[in-house]
Parts: structure tokens; sequence; C-alpha cells
């Protein structure tokens, strides 16, 4: 199924508003649906388009990228290999999976340049050291990400069209829905953090309404990155990182632990690598911010950071990768919130995965209590205009939020909103607002 993509509106401003001076590089995670959005676009967007998959090019594609001095000779190749005819400023070719040739992305300047076409460029890794070496990383490149699916889009993909606008109304009036709506709500919200946002999840759900078969579809894509992981790193360290993430984050420590999951110790060569393995989108990553100002870039921490996984629905069946399958009992009882086990992690990890899908960066501050025996944790920190919006994710009532009242009170100059992301229904509390999960990515 070919669903609907937000980035799409996205893509249409680039076409229009730049018209071939800069072509579109859509990076994401593998399976995240970047080959289908790109040929999507092209079909029905331009007169006509010739898509190279360089996951299976022939050596004759291949070898029409070592020599871009005659464009006249290249473009009348690429009509004739793929029998399609190019009209100038109304087609489009599209790279699909350019990491596996490098040179062709190096190509996108002289192409560019030349202006008879636009292009769109799609991989995963696109920034691995092994696929950018010994070329020049053209400037002609306008980058977008595609996410998962996001709530919103989960809606669309189940023919649902008329939730996602009356959950914007009642956040934008800061109304409590009312308990049958909401309980309908966090009903859907648990369904979709279950099945998540990668596409063929979604498609399989749709087509079979059988959550273990949608886990079946997740384990596969799993063992996908698990591949490309160790490609990132062959000692294994990259793909330990990534298998221990529910366990730290269950744990509640105040920063991914490197030394218990792998052989590395806090430093560049751990650093380096979970950077690289941020670049495959596959993961999110939050950094300790060291002073909670408004410009959290420039005051944050390489050492200390939280990982999570960028799809919610991936991270509940890595939980549970210790056997060959996810029983649909487990799913039934995550469904209905009757799982005996703590769920603030994945909530957490579904806070973080929508606020990266709304364009922010993800930082968290933690700061010793009054008796300096332990940490109070603001979960994520986000800046809106001149102040920070400090946020605490729970997965149950709202009645405890000790650290978010001691950050307030000890940086009141510097806040804006202050937000408590839980799973009952909107209340305001004071200065705080208690905001449903639901609405995380509205904020």
């Amino acid at each position: 199924m070919i669903f609907k993509r937000k980035l799409y509106d996205k893509m249409l401003q680039w076409k229009q508003q730049w018209k071939g001076q800069y072509a579109l590089l859509i990076e994401g995670a593998r399976r995240v649906g970047k080959s289908t959005l790109a040929e999507t676009f092209a079909k029905k967007e331009y007169k006509s388009y010739i898509l190279i998959d360089f996951s299976k090019t022939s050596p004759q594609v291949n070898r029409l990228f070592e020599d871009m001095m005659d464009l006249d000779y290249f473009f009348l190749s690429l009509q004739g290999i793929y029998k399609v005819k190019l009209f100038e400023r109304q087609s489009v070719i599209v790279f699909d999976e350019v990491q596996n040739q490098p040179l062709a992305r190096q190509a996108i300047k002289h192409l560019v340049k030349d202006g008879r076409y636009d292009y769109i460029e799609t991989g995963s890794l696109i920034s691995i050291r092994k696929n950018i070496q010994n070329i020049v990383i053209p400037s002609e490149e306008m980058k977008m990400t595609l996410h998962p699916m996001d709530l919103e889009e989960f809606y669309w993909a189940i023919g649902n069209d008329v939730t996602p606008d009356q959950q914007r109304q009642m956040y934008d009036m800061k109304r409590a829905a009312g308990n049958a709506v909401h309980r309908l709500w966090m009903r859907d919200l648990r369904l979709y953090m279950l099945v998540g946002g990668m596409p063929q999840a979604v498609d399989r759900y749709i087509k079979t309404n059988n959550l273990q078969d949608v886990d079946n579809v997740k384990r596969e894509i799993l063992s996908l990155y698990d591949v490309d992981f160790n490609k990132i790193d062959t000692s294994g360290q990259a793909s330990a990182i990534f298998k221990n993430i529910p366990a730290q984050l269950s744990g509640n420590a105040s920063r991914y632990m490197i030394s218990s999951a792998t052989d590395l110790r806090r430093g560049d060569n751990a650093n380096i690598l979970v950077s690289e393995m941020a670049e495959s989108k596959v993961i999110n990553v939050a950094y300790h911010v060291t002073d909670p100002h408004v410009g959290m870039n420039l005051n944050y921490s390489l050492d200390a950071y939280k990982i999570y996984l960028a799809d919610t629905g991936l991270f509940v069946t890595l939980c549970f990768w210790d056997k060959d399958y996810t029983d649909n009992i487990i799913y039934e009882k995550l469904l209905t919130d009757k799982l005996d086990a703590n769920l603030g992690y994945i909530y957490e990890n579904l806070a973080a995965q929508m606020f990266k899908a709304s364009g922010n960066k993800l930082y968290y501050y933690t700061f010793p209590t009054e008796n300096g025996k332990h940490n109070y944790e603001i979960d994520f920190l986000l800046s809106r205009k001149n102040k920070l919006v400090p946020i605490e994710v729970k997965s149950s009532g709202y009645k405890s939020h000790k650290s978010l009242d001691a950050f307030c009170e000890k940086f009141h100059s510097r806040i804006g909103d202050r937000i408590l992301l839980y799973t009952k229904d909107y209340r305001k509390e004071d200065e705080t607002s208690c905001l449903p999960i639901y609405f995380g990515g509205l904020v």
C-alpha cells in the first residue's frame, strides 16, 4: 500500500521554490518508505522519470558515472537503457539507495549545474565514512529526513482522517476530551505503539489485523538493522549497543552506560560509534545539557546521552528479543494496558520519537536533589522562542512530578511552558500542563 506522508508537501515546496537549483536528498532508516515516496512523487509531479536503483544496477549503468564530461551522451544512454524519454524541466531522475554508488552522488554537482532535469536521491547510512571517502560531497543537495510514520500518518493509514483534527482542536483549546473519548484515543495510541510507523508493519496490520504477523515483519526489519550496524562496526559493538537500548532505558540510569553493553568505555571511540549509529536514522540520541539555556546546542555533553529507537513499534519488539517471537497475549495485554511491567520507558521512547519527528533535537537534564543522594531528571528539554519547555514523561498518574517542580523553581526565569506527558486526560495543575501523551507531537 502507498501511504500518505507529510514529507510529500515539503517535497512539493522544494520542487516549486528551487526549480532545479538543488537536488533533493531524502535520508532515513531502511524500510521507512523513502523509495516508495520518491517514486510516488516522481509519478505524480513530473511528465516522466527514471528511477535508478543502485542496489541492483547493471555494470553498464554504473560505468556511466565514471565519466561525466559528456552529459549529452550520459542522458542519451540513460534514456536508452531505461526506455524513458526525458523532457527538459519536466522530468526527474531518482537515484535510489545512492549510498551504494558514491560516484552518482558526486555527479550531482555537475547534473544540477546542467539544469535540464530535477534529481531526487534516497539513501540510508548516507554519511558513513566508507560511503563518502574519495568523493566530493555536493553542496547542491537539500536534505530532508523521512521518519517512521507519526501518529497522524498512522491514523490516515488506517482510514481515520477525523481523529487527528479533533485532537489538534482539543490541544489548541486546552480542554479535556472526556473519559470515553480519552480511553478510545489512548487505545489508539497503544495500538500505534505496538504496530509502529514502519510502512511494512502498518501494511501487514491493515491486511491481517494480526499483531503476531506484524511482529514478524518488525523482526525482519530489526535483523536488517543488525546487518547495517555490523557494516558500521565489524567488531559487533554497535550491534550490542543497539540491542541493549531497552535494558538501559528500563534501568532508569541517567545516561547510556556503554561499559555495561560493550567492551568500550566512555570516550572518543564510543562517541564516534554512537554518532555513526545516529546517522543511520535507526536511533535517536538525547544529549545531557550541562547548562540549560535556549541555546542547548552550545551546552551539551558528548559523553552523556540516552539512546532511543526511532520507531517505538520496533522498540516494543526489541524488548522481547529474547524470544523468537512475541506472543499475541503480550500484545493484547499491552494494548489493553494490563501487562505487569513498568511501561514508562516505552512511553519515553514514544515521546522521543514524537519530538524528533516534529523537528526537535533531543536534550535532557539531571541535577542533584537537596540531600545530594539522588538526582532529579527532566526527560526532555525543548526550546520555544526565548524560553525552555521542560517535559517529564510518566506512564501513569500525575500526582508526583517532583523533578519538574524542582527544575522550574531552580530556573524559573528561563521557563516557558512546563509539561507533564502522561496517560490521563488533559488537566492544568497550577503552572503545569498535564497533557495526554497523544498530544506529544503537537507540543
